[in-house]
């Protein structure tokens, strides 16, 4: 285990590797779950830059009712900054309008500007298209030479008009450019849509307001949440000995997140995989490296983990906390066949999200076979990690026979927030945000 001193402004990391490092002659599969915590102080300095933009949706389709909810939870956002912040706001339809200020520049929060901002925010009028890759690229510009914290928050309820190609090439122009949290008001947008967002801004997962009126909690939450960080561009710098190849970096708490092919080679025989912006916050990796197979009593580092917080250049790279994961060949199988119980547990986390995309994907599509196979598995995956509030949650979508054994029946007539519902709470390890027939309010997480 490794830990920082006091860093002021910065929170303090430490790493803990959690493995069983044991193998068979000639397996070379090591698997570990790495720990990363941070504490920051208890107030925020003022010093930390920080820099919002709150994109809501003022599509056609947000007429009414959601549209006011709208403009009073991006005020109850703006409310919840801090003095010194950067911010603006954006409404989203076919084009990126900009709501506050009205030329496309971020301004800093004080009593003037934020009361310019609520007055701009009422009356917010709905029309037009959803293209959502037009919203995150005027975000992306407002973004623009800031330092520090970058987030945004996207709140939609319908489904993008742009063309597939088109849209991804936004993402993959300005992956990880700021972070970006997304909801969902409603039931009639798309989760997978919202989901590529997040996972190409490094969003802590979408999530769905089925009632307007939750809105502003919903809101207000994220922007403390924002409010809380206090260092920006985290990576998790991965290296690996000769001839090894690495199978995956995934973040599995508090959310799944597949980091693999986001490293990028910043020093030699290692690779950096972004985490975002940090505060005061816990976060679980599971890392799986292929080495080259040992004889009984080899030992090896098998690899090397690193929190980094970049420089201007690699030499001036900061290494706040560290922790080796290790190899050990033996023939006593008593010792290799072991798993370390959080890397089962995350091991189940992960395929039982599957199951549950795959089963729901299947129901969509008229496969009721495939959908009644995947959702079993996921019952019986639920069952036997002891998750009630998933079992619940798929038990709204299909009678439970027997959870030992995955046997159900698809329910007839499904309510459409409880299979968004579930849809996205599969990739969410850690609940931070309470459920009530869809709901969403504020909470104290807790691991699942």
């Amino acid at each position: 285990m490794s830990r920082t001193p006091d860093l002021g402004t910065e929170p303090e990391f430490r790493v803990e590797v959690l493995q069983n490092p044991c193998l068979p002659p000639g397996g070379g599969q090591v698997h570990a779950i790495v720990n990363v915590s941070s504490r920051g102080p208890e107030s925020v300095d003022p010093s930390v830059r920080a820099c919002e933009v709150i994109i809501v949706d003022t599509s056609g389709s947000m007429y009414g009712e959601k549209i006011e909810a709208a403009g009073r939870a991006a005020r109850a956002a703006v409310e919840t900054l801090r003095d010194g912040v950067r911010f603006a706001v954006i409404g989203g339809s076919h084009e990126a309008r900009m709501i506050y200020p009205r030329d496309e520049r971020t301004v800093e929060l004080d009593a003037s500007t934020r009361a310019e901002a609520l007055e701009a925010l009422r009356g917010l009028e709905a029309d037009g298209g959803t293209r959502m890759g037009v919203w995150l690229t005027r975000a992306a510009r407002l973004f623009e030479g800031v330092d520090g914290i970058k987030h945004a928050i996207l709140l939609t309820d319908g489904r993008n008009n742009e063309m597939f190609d088109s849209f991804e090439e936004v993402l993959r122009r300005f992956e990880g450019a700021f972070v970006c949290d997304c909801r969902g008001v409603g039931t009639d947008w798309d989760v997978e849509e919202l989901r590529r967002i997040d996972s190409a801004f490094l969003g802590s997962g979408p999530d769905i307001i089925a009632d307007p009126a939750d809105m502003a909690a919903d809101f207000r939450a994220m922007t403390r949440t924002s409010m809380s960080k206090t260092v920006a561009d985290v990576a998790l710098r991965l290296w690996t000995p000769k001839n090894s190849i690495v199978r995956y970096v995934k973040q599995v708490a508090p959310t799944v997140q597949d980091l693999t092919e986001r490293g990028v080679e910043r020093v030699p025989m290692a690779r950096d995989h972004p985490t975002g912006s940090w505060g005061t916050e816990n976060r679980d990796y599971h890392i799986c490296v292929e080495v080259e197979p040992g004889a009984p009593g080899r030992r090896l580092r098998a690899g090397w983990v690193r929190v980094v917080l970049p420089g201007p250049t690699p030499e001036q790279d900061r290494i706040p906390a560290s922790g080796n994961i290790l190899a050990e060949w033996t023939a006593d199988e008593d010792r290799t066949t072991g798993i370390h119980t959080r890397v089962a547990h995350y091991t189940g986390r992960v395929e039982m999200a599957r199951a549950i995309q795959d089963g729901l994907a299947a129901r969509r599509g008229g496969d009721e076979a495939t959908a009644t196979t995947r959702l079993g598995r996921a019952v019986e995956l639920a069952h036997g990690a002891g998750d009630e509030e998933t079992q619940r949650l798929l038990g709204r979508v299909v009678d439970v026979l027997d959870p030992s054994t995955g046997t159900v029946r698809l329910k007839p007539g499904v309510d459409k927030v409880d299979e968004m519902t579930l849809d996205i709470d599969s990739t969410r390890t850690v609940r931070t945000r309470p459920r009530m027939n869809g709901r969403v309010g504020d909470g104290t997480p807790g691991p699942v």
